[in-house]
C-alpha cells in the first residue's frame, strides 16, 4: 500500500510559479510510474505530466515547457515545478502512482492508477 499526499498548491499570479510535492509513505514507490493529473470543474480529469522508474519524463502539450517534473525515490519522490502560470492551469492538482516497468508515456491509463492523493488546489488569477 501507498500513500500520497500532495502540498504546494496556492493561488498566484499570471506568470507566477509554484512547486507542487508529493510525499509517499508505505510501500516503496521506486518502481512505480508516477503522474500528476489535474482536474477543473466541469472538466475531466486529464494527465499533466508522467514520470517513468528512470525518471524519464512525458509532459502534455498544453504545459510542456513550462512544467519541469522531478522525482527523488529517497524522500517525498515526485515533484512538479510550474512556471509561466496561466489562467487556464487552475485546477486540483493530484499525484497518482502504479506498479508500471514500462515507458509510462501513455500507458497505463488514467483509470489503472492505483494510488492517489487527496489533491492541492491551484489557482491561477490574471
Amino acid at each position: 500500500q501507498v500513500r500520497l499526499v500532495e502540498s504546494g498548491g496556492a493561488s498566484v499570479q499570471a506568470g507566477g510559479s509554484l512547486r507542487l510535492s508529493c510525499a509517499a509513505s508505505g510501500d516503496t514507490i521506486s518502481s512505480h510510474c508516477m503522474a500528476w493529473f489535474r482536474q477543473a470543474p466541469g472538466n475531466e480529469r486529464e494527465g499533466v505530466a508522467r514520470i517513468n522508474s528512470s525518471g524519464r519524463t512525458y509532459f502534455s502539450f498544453p504545459v510542456k515547457g513550462r512544467f519541469t517534473t522531478t522525482r527523488d525515490n529517497a524522500k517525498s519522490p515526485l515533484y512538479q515545478q510550474m512556471d509561466g502560470l496561466k489562467p487556464e492551469d487552475t485546477a486540483m492538482y493530484y499525484c497518482a502512482a502504479v506498479v508500471y516497468a514500462g515507458e509510462c508515456r501513455t500507458l497505463p491509463h488514467v483509470t489503472e492508477f492505483e494510488y492517489w492523493g487527496q489533491g492541492t488546489q491551484v489557482t491561477v488569477s490574471t
